[in-house]
């Protein structure tokens, strides 16, 4: 099964990039977004100077359990960035995003409580509400959390929209806001 199927089959409509979209950004923006493609997994990933953002991480379900997830992020650890990553708030109708919440949580991700986000999916017509998390080896703060998620939101999410999609996703200051004092509550802590 192609790279592209695997992803579409497991991440909701909502949040997936267009193949073609998916293809472009890896032909057009190869200096920092990359593939890493195994048999039992797919790694979707932008990497710049000072953060790497995860995209999209699929393991197959016959691969689980097996430390594939753990040695496909200290991978991603050992290039010494913060690393930052979309999660769906838990959902108790799919027991997957809890196992994936608990599974961010054992490889040290924290939850961006001060970072919203609430963006308008252009399948659907819905607002769709993520959560961020991160890894931060250096203990960066949240604001730099947020300047990287903006950046990645303007180079990677929304690059050529209007192109694939026909239509433009809405600026980055409609769908991400940073407030320090409206904490969310951590997703993570009672997993």
């Amino acid at each position: 099964m192609h790279w592209y199927e695997k992803l579409n089959q497991y991440f909701p409509v909502e949040e997936m990039k267009s193949r073609e979209h998916m293809e472009t950004l890896l032909k057009e923006r190869s200096e920092i977004y990359h593939k890493d493609e195994g048999p039992n997994h797919v790694l979707m990933y932008a990497e710049l100077d000072n953060f790497v953002f995860i995209d999209y991480l699929f393991v197959s379900k016959n691969a689980r359990g097996q430390g594939l997830g753990h040695k496909l992020m200290e991978k991603m650890k050992s290039k010494g960035k913060p690393i930052i990553l979309e999660v769906e708030p838990v959902n108790y109708k799919d027991s997957d995003t809890e196992k994936r919440l608990r599974y961010y949580k054992r490889e040290g991700f924290e939850h961006a409580e001060s970072i919203g986000y609430e963006r308008r999916s252009l399948a659907t017509n819905e607002i769709n509400k993520m959560e961020i998390l991160y890894w931060a080896p250096h203990n960066e703060s949240e604001e730099m959390i947020f300047k990287a998620m903006k950046k990645t939101y303007d180079l990677i999410h929304t690059y050529k929209d209007q192109h694939f999609y026909g239509e433009s996703y809405q600026p980055v200051d409609e769908v991400l806001t940073f407030n320090e004092e409206s904490r969310n509550g951590n997703i993570l802590e009672n997993l």
